[in-house]
């Protein structure tokens, strides 16, 4: 016995739906379930991994597939991958109450696993425990948002509980060599972008280690190859700068 089925319908099971309302008419997508957070971390790259199908739809529980017409009109594309991707990262992930809250508290200590790996009190230069951060975090009511990385949340975290504990990035600890005659020159460039410096030996080359904030890395790393033309060489000789042998915060 065949059953007919309409072309423009597609049955699909144990999926998670992304919704995107664009241009007056909803579009849905069917990828597998967890792996929707996996991609907007960066952790999942591989969009095949993500989707069940790049099929776009109008109601994934119906399996009604979305019009060529109306794609091209709302996204100004009729590229699926493309259109995929931007539902993908844009849309609402439609999840039941009690997966959307198991999911809240998952990202919830995730950030503050991140937090409490990246930090330090400035003060004793130990690190906090992720309870303490956890318990910091629900004082200040952070508040978890869902279509977001927990990355951009952790950095976001920081900078508000800098209002209520004491709290800073851990420093980076570098080595940087640099040949005589750029070495007064760039000193003076970099100055502003390191934090401490822990010992320099200007002889033939400078040679400097420093301690830096995370986010100067970058620049630091360009100024030194631009500026020496790839004869300098800069070193990352710790990622953070904690006192060994301390307890962690509680």
């Amino acid at each position: 016995m065949s059953i007919f089925t309409p072309t423009n319908q597609i049955r699909l099971t144990n999926v998670a739906v992304v919704r995107m309302k664009k241009g007056g008419k909803r579009f849905e997508i069917a990828c597998y379930k967890n792996k929707v957070m996996s991609w907007r971390s960066g952790a999942e790259k591989d969009l095949d991994e993500v989707l069940q199908t790049n099929t776009v739809f109008v109601n994934v529980s119906k399996g009604q597939v979305a019009k060529k017409e109306d794609l091209s009109n709302a996204f100004g594309t009729d590229d699926l991958t493309e259109i995929c991707k931007q539902v993908l990262s844009k849309g609402e992930l439609q999840v039941s109450d009690r997966e959307r809250q198991s999911q809240l508290e998952q990202m919830f200590r995730d950030i503050a696993t991140i937090v409490a790996e990246k930090c330090v009190n400035p003060e004793t230069k130990r690190p906090y425990t992720v309870s303490l951060i956890e318990r910091a975090m629900k004082d200040i009511h952070f508040s978890v948002k869902a279509n977001k990385s927990t990355k951009q949340q952790a950095l976001e975290v920081i900078k508000q509980l800098k209002e209520s504990i004491q709290i800073q990035r851990a420093h980076m600890r570098l080595r940087f060599v640099l040949p005589a005659k750029d070495g007064k020159r760039l000193k003076e460039k970099l100055r502003p972008l390191i934090k401490a410096v822990e010992d320099e030996d200007f002889d033939d080359q400078l040679e400097m280690v420093c301690l830096i904030d995370p986010g100067c890395f970058r620049e630091i790393d360009e100024l030194i190859r631009c500026e020496t033309k790839g004869k300098g060489t800069l070193e990352v000789l710790s990622l953070k700068d904690v006192e060994e042998g301390d307890e962690k915060l509680e």
